[in-house]
């Protein structure tokens, strides 16, 4: 897991209720809510990149069906 950076965020007290209330309709907690929130926000901005995944060594065909190592 990625190490998480912590940060004051002040905002006004209408605006946290608002999120409050929706991470409590989603069984979150407004911390997660925000997490999720901004996530969400940088995807679909693609702001965020995501790592590619390793790549997987070269195998010759059929190599993964049943009975060949």
């Amino acid at each position: 897991m990625a190490a998480k950076k912590s940060f004051v965020l002040r905002v006004d007290e209408a605006t946290f209720k608002a999120i409050e209330k929706w991470a409590a309709d989603e069984f979150r907690s407004v911390n997660g809510q925000l997490e999720w929130l901004i996530a969400k926000a940088l995807k679909d901005a693609k702001r965020k990149t995501v790592p590619e995944p390793p790549a997987q060594e070269e195998r010759p065909p059929g190599h993964n069906k049943p009975g060949n190592p």
